[in-house]
């Protein structure tokens, strides 16, 4: 395995905390799930960074949290790309009620869980990935 298979970059100014621990926990998701992984790199950028790459890659014109993109083949160790809008994470905290720590955790985990082959395009797929970060916020928050 690579020696920091996990980066984080800040094209938005953000402090993230417990980096190393979040690491290894994001590494867990892929041991929990069985899926192989390799190496993962988070971008933290603003909407309208995420909105360009969002209506380039994906034909999408509207604002969301979080873009995963996978890099590796077909039965590959996971490796991605995956973009995080801090403006929505944010705007979506305050909405839920949620602190921001909390909210950007979920979304961090939601983009894993994508890795790992959940989606969220129907409402019983929804409901399943939601429950799946229920229950990995959960063990995080107890370490």
């Amino acid at each position: 395995m690579i020696d920091n298979p996990i980066q984080f970059f800040f094209e938005k100014p953000y402090r993230l905390k417990d980096r190393i621990r979040l690491r290894k926990f994001i590494i867990s998701i892929f041991r929990k799930e069985k899926v192989p992984f390799k190496q993962l790199n988070y971008i933290f950028c603003s909407d309208e960074e995420l909105l360009i790459i969002n209506r380039q890659y994906l034909n999408h014109d509207f604002l969301t949290d979080v873009i995963t993109f996978p890099l590796s083949g077909r039965n590959e160790p996971v490796e991605a790309e995956i973009y995080i809008s801090i403006d929505r994470v944010k705007d979506n905290a305050k909405t839920l009620g949620q602190t921001i720590g909390t909210e950007l955790h979920r979304v961090i985990f939601h983009g894993a869980l994508h890795l790992c082959g959940y989606r969220d395009k129907s409402k019983a797929e929804i409901k399943e990935i939601r429950s799946r970060e229920d229950y990995y916020l959960k063990l995080y928050n107890k370490l």
